[in-house]
């Protein structure tokens, strides 16, 4: 079961993210706050496996929280997902170099956001299109600087290419007719060899070099 926390300051948009919480059959939703300091009591005492986090509160914001969060090796086990109606460049690389397991934004559709706290869960990353783009065109290699593509096997290859389309590595697994683990196993080796220091990292090599399934 996944236990999720879930902080933002609209008590119509908390409304509409705990009916989709309860929906889901593995998760649980185990706390719930109006405002960054009550968010940050709430996922300390709760210690759940996903905090849904919004970015502007009162109080603290969103990024703060994430920070603090992140910071607390009493709460290395919580995975943060940032819910926003905002993309700024300012709130979505402050959120990834906090540490934010995934940014996803509001209007996005709801089996999105699922996705996303599944993935934040399982350790993984799960970033929309449009941020992935973002991350490309912010920090992608510089051209001449390629990563060492040819030092992968064909099957690390193809994997990397589903990573790119924000596929999580059971998605990867189920389309590939592979066991989850050993897609993992897969993505780790490629990220050791290409010296991709996060998930987030390699989707951007990915793109970079043109990398789509087959």
């Amino acid at each position: 079961m996944i236990r999720v926390v879930l902080a933002d300051d609209q008590s119509l948009i908390r409304m509409g993210l705990r009916v989709l919480i309860e929906r889901e059959a593995d998760m649980q939703l185990v706390g719930e706050a109006a405002d960054g300091t009550q968010a940050l009591a709430v996922i300390r005492q709760a210690r759940p496996d996903v905090a849904l986090v919004d970015i502007r509160m009162p109080g603290l914001d969103g990024l703060e929280v994430l920070r603090r969060v992140t910071a607390d090796p009493t709460l290395d086990a919580t995975r943060v997902v940032v819910v926003t109606t905002f993309e700024t460049d300012e709130y979505l690389f402050g959120a990834l170099r906090a540490g934010a397991s995934g940014f996803v934004l509001k209007d996005a559709d709801p089996g999105d956001l699922v996705r996303a706290i599944r993935a934040a869960a399982g350790g993984e990353a799960l970033l929309s299109p449009s941020v992935t783009r973002r991350l490309v065109d912010r920090y992608g290699p510089e051209p001449g600087a390629a990563p060492p593509f040819e030092l992968l096997t064909a099957r690390e290859r193809e994997i990397v290419a589903w990573v790119a389309t924000g596929r999580s590595n059971d998605e990867i697994a189920a389309e590939l007719l592979l066991s989850p683990a050993t897609v993992r196993t897969h993505v780790g080796r490629a990220m050791l060899k290409l010296h991709a220091r996060d998930r987030a990292q390699l989707v951007v090599f990915a793109v970079r070099a043109g990398l789509m399934p087959g």
